[in-house]
C-alpha cells in the first residue's frame, strides 16, 4: 500500500485542494470572514482586507505549485514552515478566533505530517 502511485497523487491533489479552498473560498471570496478577522487582529485592521486577499492569492499559487510538481521538496518544506508558523502565531495571539480554538494546532500538525509523508516517504518509496 505504501508503494502506491495512486495514493501519492490522491494526497497531492488533496493537499492542493486544502490550499485552494482556504485561499479562494475562505480568503479571496471572503466566505469565511473569520480569516480576515484573524489577519486584522495579528497585522492590524486597516489593511486586513487587502492582506487577507493577498494571502489568499498566495495560497492559490501554492495549490498550483503543488500540482505542478516543480521543486516539490522546496515546496514541501515551505508548506510545512508556513503552516507551522501561521498556526503557532494564531495559537498564541488569537485562539478565540480559531474554528476549534487551540485544538486547531492538532489539525495543522496532522496536515503537516500528511504533507511530509507524501513527499519524503511515499514519493521516495515510489522512486525506488
Amino acid at each position: 500500500m505504501t508503494n502506491n502511485p495512486i495514493l501519492y497523487k490522491l494526497l497531492t491533489y488533496l493537499i492542493a485542494t486544502v490550499w485552494l479552498i482556504n485561499g479562494l473560498i475562505c480568503k479571496v471570496l471572503n466566505y469565511v470572514p473569520r480569516h480576515q478577522e484573524i489577519v486584522g487582529e495579528i497585522l492590524g485592521s486597516d489593511y486586513a482586507g487587502v492582506l487577507t486577499t493577498g494571502i489568499g492569492v498566495s495560497e492559490i499559487a501554492m495549490a498550483i505549485w503543488i500540482i505542478s510538481g516543480i521543486k516539490s521538496r522546496i515546496n514541501t518544506i515551505l508548506q510545512i514552515v508556513i503552516i507551522a508558523t501561521m498556526n503557532i502565531l494564531e495559537f498564541i495571539l488569537v485562539p478565540e478566533l480559531l474554528l476549534w480554538g487551540r485544538f486547531n494546532i492538532l489539525f495543522a500538525t496532522c496536515l503537516i505530517l500528511i504533507i511530509y509523508y507524501n513527499e519524503f516517504i511515499l514519493k521516495r518509496k515510489l522512486a525506488l
